[in-house]
């Protein structure tokens, strides 16, 4: 993250005699770079970049600097090409794109997707970037490529299984992955990506509805309290403790270590640790680390 911020209020005194690299045109081989360079996607319609896009950008000793047109600028595309796939979609991509959201999204979503609006994509298509900031007249680019230069490392064992068998399992992991990955990244980006998370929630519960999964039941536990531990991310701690009083007595003894993850990193986010302690014993090592991160991250 440093050396991004030092490149971002720096780049603009940088000589080059580069030329401006041409952005992919192709949605699936931008997902292919995408997943290989453990990067996210920068999307835009490409009746979009028919016209100029003026951006802001940070320059040295906090100045603001006009770009008239970050498309054809080439510190800005070096930039974006640094830090994610950018790529080009033509309309004539749009009816196939939409059929396979248009019952599956919310009216935010189906909004973000239509608008001429920079669109940040995970690999698989998913649009992370859903809330539209429009309180400037310029889109300051430093400060969106800050925000949104996310490296998926952490989940790239989910993402390929995800990409390579479509499951209810590798659905379900690709979820929760996304809520430990949420811990990771600044604090505005959290609600987006457990937004995002939440894509694939309701996808894996598709499967699960379909019937065709043992022990059913244990997994839409699973599910459910990894909608709580969203929760947790978020630093709502009290929230947590509220949704676990309400769950049925009946939990399902390979669930229980994650009700212990639950409540012990929802007392120590209240800063509660005698009642954290309780559950201590009974968080492995792995769990551990995981509340540490959330408690961390939430300071």
């Amino acid at each position: 993250m440093k050396k991004l911020i030092l490149v971002l209020l720096c780049f603009v005194s940088i000589s080059s005699n580069s030329q401006i690299r041409e952005w992919n045109s192709s949605l699936d081989a931008a997902k292919d770079l995408a997943t290989i360079q453990d990067k996210m996607i920068l999307m835009m319609w490409e009746e979009s970049t028919l016209m100029p896009l003026p951006v802001i950008v940070n320059g040295e000793n906090g100045k603001k600097i006009f770009i008239e047109d970050m498309l054809t600028n080439e510190y800005v595309t070096n930039l974006i090409w640094e830090y994610f796939i950018p790529v080009v979609v033509s309309e004539s991509n749009y009816t196939e794109l939409f059929d396979e959201i248009r019952d599956h999204r919310s009216t935010d979503y189906i909004n973000a997707f239509n608008d001429d609006t920079i669109k940040i994509l995970d690999v698989n298509g998913n649009i992370l970037n859903v809330e539209i900031d429009a309180s400037d007249n310029y889109l300051n680019i430093t400060d969106f490529i800050l925000k949104y230069a996310l490296n998926t490392s952490l989940i790239k064992g989910e993402l390929l299984a995800y990409r390579e068998n479509k499951n209810f399992y590798s659905t379900f992991r690709l979820a929760a992955g996304y809520v430990d990955m949420a811990s990771f990244v600044l604090p505005k980006v959290r609600p987006e990506m457990i937004a995002l998370s939440d894509i694939y929630f309701n996808e894996a519960q598709v499967f699960l509805d379909q019937g065709a999964i043992e022990k059913s039941e244990l997994y839409l536990q699973k599910i459910n309290l990894q909608k709580i531990k969203q929760q947790l991310v978020l630093n709502k701690p009290r929230k947590v403790l509220r949704q676990l009083k309400r769950l049925d007595s009946n939990i399902l003894n390979a669930n229980e270590a994650e009700i212990a993850f639950l409540y012990f990193t929802a007392h120590l986010l209240l800063n509660d640790e005698k009642s954290a302690s309780e559950w201590r014993n009974k968080l492995s090592l792995v769990n551990l680390k995981k509340a540490n991160q959330i408690i961390i991250s939430n300071e």
